[in-house]
């Protein structure tokens, strides 16, 4: 085995344990022992647990966050969201064990830092999505890195539950999150408020106040929206609902248009069975007449052939009759001559 070969065979074994164990719960002499090696290989290809560790997490954040990346580079808002959904779901599915890694605290000597940093990494790119639609929708962009951080964390959380539950599908859950989160999204309120139940509660958890100065409080608290944010929200909620309906029909159209082509490819593949067949049944036909032809030149030449042994028969015939009228002639008239 070569060194390249050796190193990856321990980050590979590293991989499993750390899942199964996690950092503290593996030692070197086991990762050793499962590749059937001595603990000083370990050392001279990592220098140390902490270090085939650090290969191991950054392995697995590269491979997560590569993978969201890619899903947010679709063209819709809302396609961006349920790739990236769908994309840490299969990142869950299909690398369990990397995930188990992940969302365990990364430990200190690792250097690349935990779950945590890699979804803050995953919602700053989120982020940049928000800041666009904030300003397109009428909000305040200022927020969009706390609504990615609440975005973002949703899905991952969701994550974790669903590693060990798995049930129902990875297409399923996601398209719950994106309902959760986008149906939510779509009814934003610019100006949210608690209500006024709600703040009075927790302004008498916060700051005791005399309760004879909590009721102006409440009263000075209590902001109704204006007209024009109502109109506002009713403008924003229009042009998302006609933003989806373009988007419907979009896909509408590409379904139709995937669903002509792939009629035209089938009638072209029809077509061209149907002239293979024609060809094969003329080259059947071709090979039927030569055949026939060559029957009928082999019965002609049979023909001949029996017409000329029968002509050799009548010819040998006749000579055995001459010879056998010559020796029935008498003796005397035979030496007279």
């Amino acid at each position: 085995m070569t060194g390249k070969e050796r190193r990856e065979q321990l980050i590979q074994i590293s991989r499993s344990l750390f899942a199964e164990k996690g950092f503290d719960g593996t030692s070197v002499e086991e990762i050793a022992a499962h590749a059937n090696v001595s603990k000083p290989v370990v050392y001279e290809h990592f220098g140390g647990k902490e270090g085939v560790y650090a290969v191991v997490v950054d392995r697995e954040m590269q491979k997560l966050l590569g993978m969201v990346t890619e899903a947010l580079s679709a063209s819709h808002a809302l396609v961006k969201l349920e790739r990236a959904a769908l994309a840490l779901l299969a990142y869950v599915e299909e690398n369990s064990e990397g995930f188990r890694i992940l969302v365990r605290d990364s430990h200190a000597a690792s250097g690349t830092g935990t779950f945590a940093s890699l979804i803050n990494d995953i919602a700053s790119q989120v982020e940049d999505v928000m800041v666009d639609e904030f300003a397109r929708r009428g909000y305040d962009p200022k927020l969009a890195p706390m609504y990615a951080q609440m975005l973002v964390g949703m899905v991952a959380l969701t994550g974790q539950w669903w590693l060990d539950v798995r049930r129902p599908s990875r297409e399923e859950v996601a398209a719950h999150l994106v309902n959760l989160s986008w149906n939510g999204l779509t009814g934003l309120d610019p100006r949210p408020r608690l209500t006024a139940a709600s703040r009075e509660a927790g302004s008498a958890v916060a700051v005791p106040r005399p309760v004879a100065a909590r009721p102006a409080v409440v009263r000075s608290a209590v902001v109704q929206p204006s007209e024009k944010e109502l109109r506002e929200r009713e403008k924003a909620r229009e042009r998302e609902l006609k933003e989806l309906e373009r988007l419907r029909e979009r896909e509408q159209r590409e379904a139709e248009k995937l669903a002509r082509e792939q009629e035209k490819a089938r009638q072209r593949e029809l077509r061209e069975l149907e002239k293979a067949r024609q060809r094969e049944l003329k080259e059947q036909e071709r090979l039927l007449r030569e055949q026939e032809k060559a029957r009928e030149r082999e019965l002609k030449e049979l023909e001949r052939v029996r017409l000329r042994e029968a002509k050799a028969a009548e010819r040998e015939a006749a000579r055995l009759a001459k010879l056998a009228e010559r020796g029935s002639e008498p003796e005397g008239s035979r030496l007279r001559e």
